[in-house]
């Protein structure tokens, strides 16, 4: 199973000559959970966010550049108010070359249960599922919130009932916290039918937590998941894709790798992201934003809106430099920032 991009025309391209197709949006910075690796696990953060009207007009603008590929982000963004309208009015717009917009979603799956299958039914394509453990133990020590599993568990197959698929299920994996989850995924996608990815720990957490030494590289990770059952290689769904995909040699499900920080696919980079508060970020770990929203406040016209838009992408950065000297975290935590 692959996922479907829209091919369409773009105004959208870096200095690198990289074309931009694909826009992450988060509609919002609160979340339930306080993950060890994203939250330091305090609740005075502040909080800010559009309305459905800001964030359309807005995506309307990036759309009108040649962006065919929305994923709604946050935070959580099943926390989200008018969230089902927002998503009908996206389901609704249209690719510069008349082809409906590829939307898709990201949540960590507390409340997706009772909310699959309207987001079917608005317009939502497809949905991944942040999911760091199979165990249930483990998986609260992880989000700190207690008898969460079940319920996420319950979300995924919810999704794959409505027909969100393929269901994706990402794993941060973080040496001596999860690691021992490794081969637990691997029958889990087996079992459940769904694509497990897991994702190299990336230095974007609130907290100091950050070590290469907590990083758990491919070569590794091929190894032990070849020790649950033999692995193949699978091509990717289109040059830009993130994940390098195997599938089992012997029966159903699929797995991916997407490693940012040993192997980094920096070259084929297609995205840029809009944060909650309406600015522009055109790397993880920009160490700057773009006040989109500051000047749509300030009267600007969508013409204007796109010209912009149009200047910042043309800097976005080359590559991220994780592991280097003088390396320096992003402005901005995950959370703050969207997946």
């Amino acid at each position: 199973m692959s996922s479907t991009v829209h091919t369409a025309p773009s105004r959208l391209r870096d200095s690198h000559g990289r074309v931009i197709h694909d826009l992450r949006v988060s509609i919002t910075d609160r979340c339930n959970y306080r993950c060890v690796y994203c939250r330091d696990g305090e609740d005075g953060a502040k909080y800010s966010e559009l309305s459905n009207e800001e964030y359309l007009r807005l995506i309307r603008v990036f759309v009108s550049l040649g962006i065919s590929k929305i994923r709604l982000t946050g935070g959580e963004p099943l926390l989200r108010k008018g969230l089902l309208e927002l998503v009908t009015a996206l389901a609704e717009l249209r690719t510069l070359t008349g082809e409906p917009l590829d939307i898709a979603m990201t949540t960590n799956g507390h409340l997706l249960d009772g909310l699959a299958a309207p987001l079917k039914q608005a317009g939502l394509g497809r949905v991944t599922v942040s999911m760091d453990a199979v165990d249930a133990a483990v998986f609260e020590e992880i989000t700190r919130v207690p008898k969460s599993f079940e319920r996420v568990l319950a979300g995924i197959r919810a999704a794959q009932s409505a027909g969100l698929n393929p269901v994706k299920v990402n794993c941060v994996l973080l040496r001596g916290f999860n690691d021992n989850q490794i081969e637990g995924f691997a029958r889990f996608a087996q079992e459940e039918g769904v694509i497990v990815r897991f994702i190299e720990f990336m230095p974007l957490e609130e907290g100091r937590l950050w070590t290469p030494d907590l990083v758990i590289p491919m070569n590794e990770l091929v190894a032990r998941l070849s020790g649950v059952a033999p692995l193949k290689d699978l091509p990717p769904n289109d040059a830009s894709e993130t994940a390098k995909r195997f599938g089992f040699t012997h029966g159903n499900g699929e797995l991916g790798i997407i490693a940012p920080v040993t192997r980094a696919f920096c070259g084929a980079c297609s995205r840029i992201r809009l944060t909650s508060d309406g600015k522009i970020r055109t790397c993880l770990f920009s160490q700057v934003d773009h006040d989109l929203y500051g000047r749509m406040r300030a009267g600007l016209s969508d013409e204007e809106l796109g010209a912009y838009i149009e200047n910042v992408v043309r800097y976005k950065e080359q590559r991220h430099h994780i592991g280097e000297p003088g390396f320096l975290k992003p402005s901005r935590s995950m959370v703050h920032i969207g997946g």
